[in-house]
């Protein structure tokens, strides 16, 4: 048993952090260098390729969740995943639709970004028409849903609180890395939004299960929207929607922020040092990614 606990709990998790920016990159290089001399040049359109893009980051999530697991003696699988009041999860629902309000301040970051030359990239889903929005559902809503809320609100936001760290500076930061994971300059703002939100209800609710239902609702409902052949929310339908989804997550926010105190504590990110240099090459890996991104959309 001792030698579980051979680094601090923040230690593993900034491991932990750079292993999930690592590994997936190294992993899908492989097999995208595979796949490409099999399929020829025309691999990216292929639906299976485009599966294996959204699988391989999940399943090494998971293989650096097991190995934080079976090294860290101060956060055990069973206080990440443990249970939780039933009214969490009607709570992370109306989480994951109000946060649909925050669209339209995306697009105002998007088109800041277009007036130095920036272009959306396409989309990389796969052919999501009739039964084929299964299999979509379980890769890309599902899988997504338990392995990135375990690294992130899991272990991340737990062991911070665990730690010391009091509840502004664990969703902010928090917030922030979860933001810059994904590498996408055009949805910065909103994934910052969605970490952080998540983080809170991680928190109050002392489980990962609520924010995996609220991540899993936000990812299938887009899927089901592209799927009806709706990539947009119509325009007379989307001002009184986006006002509705306001009200429900300023509601959703008031009642977590103000009516709820559990992890309600105050301190600076304590041993934030250990923190960041174990998850630097992580952060120096994704922020790559989002540099690289942006530069693509401009040239």
């Amino acid at each position: 048993m001792e030698g579980k606990a051979k680094r601090p709990l923040l230690t593993e998790t900034g491991i932990n952090y750079s292993l999930a920016g690592v590994l997936p990159v190294l992993l899908t290089f492989l097999a995208v260098t595979i796949f490409r001399a099999a399929a020829g040049e025309n691999y990216e359109s292929y639906d299976s390729y485009k599966y294996l893009c959204y699988l391989l980051p999940q399943l090494c999530f998971a293989a650096a969740c097991l190995l934080f697991f079976r090294r860290s003696g101060e956060l055990s699988a069973r206080e990440v995943y443990s249970p939780c009041k039933w009214y969490y999860f009607l709570i992370a629902l109306a989480l994951a639709f109000g946060l649909l309000s925050l669209s339209e301040l995306n697009d105002l970051f998007i088109g800041l970004l277009e007036k130095v030359g920036y272009k959306r990239p396409q989309s990389t889903l796969p052919t999501l028409s009739g039964w084929y929005l299964l299999p979509a559902m379980i890769v890309i809503a599902l899988l997504p849903a338990i392995f990135e809320e375990s690294v992130f609100r899991g272990i991340q936001v737990r062991a911070m609180q665990k730690s010391g760290w009091g509840l502004a500076s664990t969703l902010l930061i928090s917030g922030a890395l979860f933001s810059l994971f994904h590498g996408n300059p055009a949805q910065t703002l909103y994934q910052f939004a969605c970490g952080a939100a998540y983080g809170l209800l991680a928190v109050r609710s002392g489980s990962v299960f609520p924010t995996m239902l609220a991540h899993f609702s936000n990812n299938a409902v887009i899927l089901a929207l592209v799927s009806a052949g709706l990539d947009e929310i119509p325009g007379n339908a989307k001002l009184p929607l986006y006002l509705v989804a306001a009200v429900v997550l300023a509601a959703t926010l008031v009642f977590l922020l103000f009516f709820e105190k559990r992890g309600n504590q105050r301190g600076k990110p304590a041993g934030g040092t250990k923190f960041f240099l174990a998850a630097s090459v992580g952060i120096a890996i994704c922020a790559v990614e989002w540099v690289t991104a942006l530069v693509q959309g401009i040239s």
